[in-house]
């Protein structure tokens, strides 16, 4: 858990974590004793409550977890966290949930600590043995909650074990009963641990621990040793490492095995361990896939082997210094003394003969340093140095042979690894003699640069990784003058690795190694001074270690060439593309120190490589070339001496040559194409910059191909390589240009310029995007002499690419390089109020061109990939900026006061959008113009309000990616009139946007500034004004007008525009409602439909027809087709009608609030319960009337049958019970009147000569005939007679009709309009047209 998910209780802890934190996680002491102390004395309140319970559990793991890297510091402590708990556990009257509370607490404790010291504070005298027995009656092995409590009671029996008495003397009469015979303790403690052996859970590493104590006791070995191997070895032959049960069962056994071997005296376990060692052979462990089985295979075979070898200290062994640090000093004050290298003396140990088993475990352990996981191989490498120090020395020296064997090139990484491991504990233990370090070292240095490519990557960094452990156990293990001999090799090896390497692992272990040898051995040269840039966290960061710490180092004269000559033997030939290109940069870096040594044999060699079949090898060869080149020119030209004094003729025509050598063996196609593409426009680059004597040379002609052909086929190019290609490909143009096509300084050749222009504007009319990309960054790379006479071509080219059209509308890249080849273009010419529009930035294109970069700010295409519109916004942005401050620094009179405040507007517009970067870069550029170096730039609105609100301190201080503090400062921009428009329309989009934390901070800010104005009438005026002329510019633009509902939504919940509630139908909330029901008119987008809903409920606060028309608009809501529509309206208009009491008369309220609660709107029509027209009264339409004397009220709407006229109606037609009675007249408004059944019939009635009509004789129930070709009109009633009544459309029930313009004397009345919820008959909408 982290610290800041720590719970209150823990607060004050805070302080002192956070000082432990900032001083490296180090703490002094244990400093949480009375919080913990609190916590064990709340278990038995906290038992009965569960949540009470855990949160005490949790509290206590997190104060452990953070002693977990330093857990003595609870050694003090141990002993009464121990008793508070025991003392729980000893209690009779505990429960057994109690209980298994308080071992789950000492587990924890058990857990950081580690069992072996917290075993000895168990109590572990006679009384103890047998209730801890007793305790294990009421365990179940298979209830997995409280495996905690077998794991302790496990230790805890282990530790009871250790009592100084026979366990016979415990049991007393066995006898209890006539026939019945009482198990001994002894045997209850082995069928314990024989039973937890095979458990799954983690009790079995405890009962291998009891084992280990119990049956090595003087008593049980005598009795018990013999049948509980016989047991083990049984189980381990019926057990198959192919299931998960056998895979649990052996597991257990050889953990018992092998602490038996391990802690049982050497003359007990030897009868023994033959038999066992043969067992093993048999279970086959090596061929498991299982990493434990086989690592605790081989943890059993060497204890094996050192249980047939005698414990002795070998005699021969290599000793540097005494093991005590007193006695060391003192020996060190009189003087050093020399190493002692004791040959083996002729004692009676040394003609014992070693068993043949001997061999067997050490074949067993060479094959272990082999396996492919590492936990293995390091226990095999601890078994090989265990094993040496008991061997003689000339069977030693054999092993030292055999695990030398292990470097060999037919040999796996894994094999390289194990022997390195093995042979830094065989040096750690001083069992490798000088003798043998002329070996060791060569394969160490081997090691040190091993790597092996597999696929796309490579294998080797753990062998590495232990070279370096190795040269670390070294410089503890001999003396200086053991290893002076080989001083220069190791530490160039250790620096280069240390620089180098391509892992950070790697490279921190070599630095770690290096600071061992200068500490301890004194003799590496300038060792404090490179480990000074080269420390621990210096090589921490590989750019920083291949083209700094290089550099620093390479001015030591030792490491220099070493250096070079690593880089070019295996660094630029290197798998991984970043290390080529590093190491290219780093040899132009060290070729500053050896310039001769460059020349001479550096680049012969790397020519050699650029027609290598490896790719690797070939693309760093080509970029090695380009970079040593031009640090040997612009050395050469630091020094005053001729660029042939470093490359001769040899050297410039072997360069010369690449490209057309490439191009003559097709190396320019396919996958391998695209990176000696790159590798040759850098090597075009550096030649360019280094000024080689090629002018009028075809092989310019050459390179201009290569440059063309690449932009122009860069849609060919693999998406992850094609922006680093395009980007070399355009700086070589620039570099070929500036220094190949002038005759005379600054004089352009007319014929190729006008190839190069024409060329390239042809290009930006590609139907590929990344071939207008490519073009469009080489237009802008141009030098200004080459851009002379064309300007206007050029700009206009590059604006037309930043247009979009149906066809491109997806180029958001091609937008983005276009505008960044405008600003690079306008850099170029640079600005001239009077100059010629063809030649530089002047009066008559500087509008043009503010217009091109201010209208791709209105760029938000999405596709795929996102809103990729952000791309295009960022460059105009940063284009807006570059040509601003050009501009207000040469030639401020350009600017004009119009276009600065549409700039600023726009700046702050994105500034206060939701994307954190884009907001970011906004942010910055619109305080680089506000805060400009040079002369401030002219017409900016309200600048000394902008300078008081954004400080320049703000520059650097501010994080404008965190929308913490960037909305509550964006958000001071509403109060300045200028800016509000820009600033709302943002803010309306983060408000209303998905993205939490930008959601939070934008409305608060939001909410401050209008909790702000709210006792101003003015300024809340202004602001509504504005917030409504933004949902107006914005309607049906769903990427503003959505999240702008959800904005309108929140203020109108937070109570934002409370003021206008006091004025009757106030302007504001009228256009509101209008905007907002204009903005859903025959949507359906859920969303947009979702997000009104919320707005119309807060609209029921202002008075007046506002609210008639807002509960009108959710009634219409909640019929609308879509179930979840209906679901959010009705649950939003609960709430409302909570929230307002005045919407629903009280009489009725009840009624309404059950018919919302209860109703299920997610099924499909019919709806269930009604709700009468009368419950709603307020939103009753008043329709015209044409001709009022006509027709008779309808008693539910009491509206009149309409009389001429006609309207047009869009509705739905579906089988409806409506009842609507008048005297002898029915509602014409269902597909079903109460009066009256449907049939068909194709004849015409004598009343509607075109269509249906009814007429019902006599009250009684009629038949209707409805023609769907021509809809019939309803004759007028007879005088005293019953309504006529029909209903339009087609009778497909549930299917919408189309809008048909009907005649007002075809209706009864407009009683279907009002009961919306009642009839499915539902009228979306409605238009009189006459």
């Amino acid at each position: 858990m982290a610290l800041s998910e720590e719970p209150a209780a823990g607060a004050r802890e805070d302080g002192a974590e956070e000082g432990a934190l900032a001083r490296g996680g180090v703490l002094e002491a244990f400093g949480d004793g009375a919080e913990t102390r609190e916590l064990l004395g709340r278990l038995r309140a906290v038992l009965g409550d569960r949540a009470a319970r855990e949160g005490v559990l949790e509290r206590f793991r997190v104060i452990m977890d953070k002693y977990q890297e330093q857990p003595h510091l609870l050694d003090p402590h141990l002993e009464w966290m121990m008793n508070l708990l025991l003392d729980i556990v000893q209690d009779k009257t505990s429960s057994a949930d109690l209980v298994h509370l308080a071992f789950k607490f000492l587990y924890i404790i058990t857990k950081v600590r580690g069992y072996k010291t917290f075993l000895r504070l168990f109590p572990h005298e006679v009384a103890d043995v047998q209730p801890v027995l007793d305790m294990f009656t009421n365990q179940n092995p298979r209830d997995h909650e409280t495996w905690e409590t077998r794991y302790m009671l496990l230790l805890w029996l282990s530790v009871t074990c250790l009592i100084p008495f026979d366990f016979s003397r415990l049991d007393g009469n066995l006898l209890s009963q006539p026939g019945q015979i009482r198990m001994s303790i002894m045997d209850r403690i082995l069928q314990i641990a024989e039973s937890y052996l095979v458990v799954s859970d983690k009790a079995r590493d405890a009962a291998a621990v009891l084992v280990s104590k119990f049956v090595t006791r003087p008593d049980v070995k005598q009795k018990k040793m013999a049948d509980f191997l016989d047991w083990s070895l049984c189980t381990l032959a019926r057990s198959s490492f192919q299931t998960i049960e056998g895979v649990i069962t052996m597991d257990g056994t050889l953990q018992a095995l092998a602490q038996i071997f391990k802690h049982g005296k050497r003359e007990d376990c030897l009868p023994y361990a033959a038999t066992v060692l043969e067992c093993l052979d048999g279970c086959r462990l090596p061929d498991s896939n299982q990493t434990l089985l086989r690592k605790l295979g081989v943890k059993l075979v060497q204890r094996l082997g050192l249980t047939f070898l005698k414990p002795k200290l070998a005699k021969w062994r290599y000793q540097r210094g005494c093991r005590s640090l007193a006695a060391n000093l003192q020996l060190c004050a009189q003087g050093r003394r020399e190493p002692q290298t004791h040959a083996e003396t002729p004692d009676g140990d040394a003609d014992d003969d070693v068993p043949e088993e001997v061999e067997r475990v050490i074949e067993q352990l060479l094959v272990g340093l082999k396996d492919k996981d590492t936990v293995v191989r390091w226990s095999a490498a601890k078994g090989i140095g265990r094993m040496a120090g008991r061997l003689p020395k000339e069977l030693a020296d054999d092993v030292v042979g055999s695990v030398l064997d292990c470097f060999s090139f037919q040999e796996t990484d894994n094999a390289w690894h194990g022997g390195c491991l093995a042979l830094a504990e065989l040096g750690r233990r001083g069992l490798l003699l000088p003798s043998r370090l002329v070996d060791v070292v060569a394969v160490i240095l081997k090691a040190l640069i091993y790597e092996e490519k597999r696929g796309a990557c490579s294998v080797g960094a753990n062998v590495r990784d232990a070279a370096c452990y190795v040269c670390w156990a070294f410089a503890r293990a001999y003396e200086p003058q053991e290893l002076k001999p080989f001083v220069a090799e190791i530490s160039s090896a250790l620096v280069i690795a240390a620089v180098f390497d391509r892992s950070v692992t790697c490279r921190r272990a070599a630095s770690a190694a290096f600071q061992e040898n200068v500490g301890r051995q004194g003799t590496f040269p300038h060792g404090i001074d490179i480990l000074t840039a080269a420390d621990y966290f210096a090589v921490g960061n590989r750019s920083n270690c291949f083209l700094v710490i290089s550099m620093f180092i390479a001015g030591f004269p030792e490491y220099t060439r070493p250096m070079i000559d690593h880089l070019v033997a295996m660094k630029i030939n290197h798998w991984d593309g970043v290390i080529r290109e590093l190491s290219a940069k780093a040899l132009s870096n060290l070729a500053q120190r050896a310039p001769e040594y460059s020349a001479t044999h550096v680049f012969p060699r790397l020519l050699s490589m650029t027609q290598s079949l490896d790719l690797h090898t070939r693309h760093g060869a080509v970029l090695a070339c380009a970079e040593v080149a031009h640090s040997l020119s612009r050395l050469a030209v630091q020094e005053d001496r001729p660029v042939a004094d470093y490359l001769d003729e040899t050297v410039v025509q072997g360069l010369k040559q690449i490209h057309q050598q490439l191009y003559d063996r097709q190396l320019y196609r396919g996958l391998g194409g695209e990176l000696m593409r790159q590798a040759v426009c850098v090597l075009i680059e550096n030649l360019s910059l280094s000024k080689m004597p090629f002018r009028g040379d075809a092989v310019i002609d050459g390179w201009q191909w290569l440059i063309n052909d690449t932009l122009r086929n860069l849609h060919l190019i693999s998406s992850h390589s094609k922006q680093q290609i395009k980007d070399a490909a355009v700086l070589a143009l620039a570099a070929l240009c500036s220094e190949y096509y002038t005759k005379e300084p600054g004089e352009v050749d007319p014929a190729r310029q006008e190839e190069l222009i024409t060329q390239y504007l042809a290009e930006l009319q590609s139907p590929e995007e990344m071939t207008r990309c490519g073009f469009s960054l080489a237009l802008g790379a141009l030098p200004g002499f080459l851009l002379r006479g064309r300007l206007q071509q050029v700009l206009a080219g590059l604006s037309a690419v930043t247009r979009i059209s149906p066809e491109d509308v997806s180029f958001a890249e091609s937008r983005r390089d276009a505008l960044k080849a405008i600003s690079r273009v306008c850099q170029t010419v640079g600005v001239k109020a009077g100059g010629s529009p063809d030649e530089v930035v002047c009066e008559e294109n500087v509008a043009q061109i503010f217009r091109t970069l201010l209208d791709c700010l209105r760029d938000y295409t999405t596709d795929s990939r996102g809103d990729v519109g952000a791309w295009v916004r960022e460059a105009a942005m940063t284009s807006l900026m570059d040509l601003t401050l050009l501009l207000g620094r040469d030639q401020p009179e350009l600017l004009e006061a119009q276009v600065c405040e549409r700039v600023m507007c726009c700046l702050a517009q994105q500034a206060s959008e939701k994307i954190d970067r884009v907001r970011a870069h906004a942010a910055r550029m619109f305080m680089a113009l506000l805060h400009a170096d040079g002369p401030p730039i002219p017409h900016l609105p309200h600048r000394g309000d902008l300078q008081e609100l954004f400080p320049r301190s703000d520059m650097a201080s501010v994080n404008w990616n965190a929308p913490s503090q960037a909305f509550p400062r964006i958000t001071r921009l509403l109060g300045l009139p200028a800016y509000r428009y820009h600033v709302l329309l943002g803010l309306a989009v983060s408000v209303g946007g998905l993205t939490e934390s930008t959601v939070r901070y934008s409305t608060q800010s939001l909410f401050e500034y209008m909790k702000g104005i709210q006792h101003d009438p003015q300024a809340l005026e202004g602001f509504g004004g504005t917030l409504l002329q933004v949902f107006e510019d914005n309607l049906l633009n769903d990427r503003v007008s959505v999240p702008l509902l959800k904005t309108l939504d929140q203020m109108l919940a937070n109570g934002c525009f409370d003021v206008f509630t006091l004025e009757e139908n106030h302007p504001f909330c009228v256009k509101l409602l209008a905007l907002c029901r204009e903005e859903i008119r025959k949507s359906r987008d859920v969303q947009k439909l979702r997000s009104s809903i919320g707005v119309f409920c807060g609209m029921v606060q202002f008075p007046g027809e506002v609210r008639r028309k807002a509960l009108l608009q959710l009634l219409l809501l909640l019929c609308h087709p879509f179930p979840m529509i209906r679901k959010t309206t009705a649950s939003q208009v609960y709430e409302m009608v909570l929230t307002y009491g005045d919407v629903v008369g009280a009489g009725v309220l009840d009624e309404v609030m059950a018919v919302l609660s209860s109703t299920a709107w997610q099924r499909p029509f019919p709806l269930g319960p009604s709700i009468p027209c009368s419950l709603f009264g307020p939103v009753r339409p008043h329709l015209p009337v044409v001709d009022p004397s006509f027709g008779r009220r309808c008693s539910s709407c009491n509206l009149r049958e309409r009389g001429r006229g006609k309207a047009q109606l869009e509705f739905w037609g579906m089988r409806s019970s409506h009842s609507c009675e008048a005297s002898g007249t029915a509602c014409a408004t269902c597909l079903e009147c109460p009066d009256h059944s449907w049939s068909p019939s194709p004849a015409p009635t004598e009343a509607s000569p075109g269509g249906g009509a009814l007429r019902p004789p006599g009250g009684k129930r009629s038949q209707v005939t409805v023609s769907t070709k021509n809809l019939g009109t309803v004759s007028r009633p007879a005088e005293g007679g019953p309504g006529w009544c029909i209903c339009r459309g087609t009778l497909s029930p549930w299917r919408q009709l189309h809008t048909r313009v009907l005649r007002s004397s075809d209706l009864g009345c407009w009683c279907f309009y009002l009961d919306l919820i009642t009839s499915p008959c539902l009228v979306k909408s409605y238009k009189i047209v006459s």
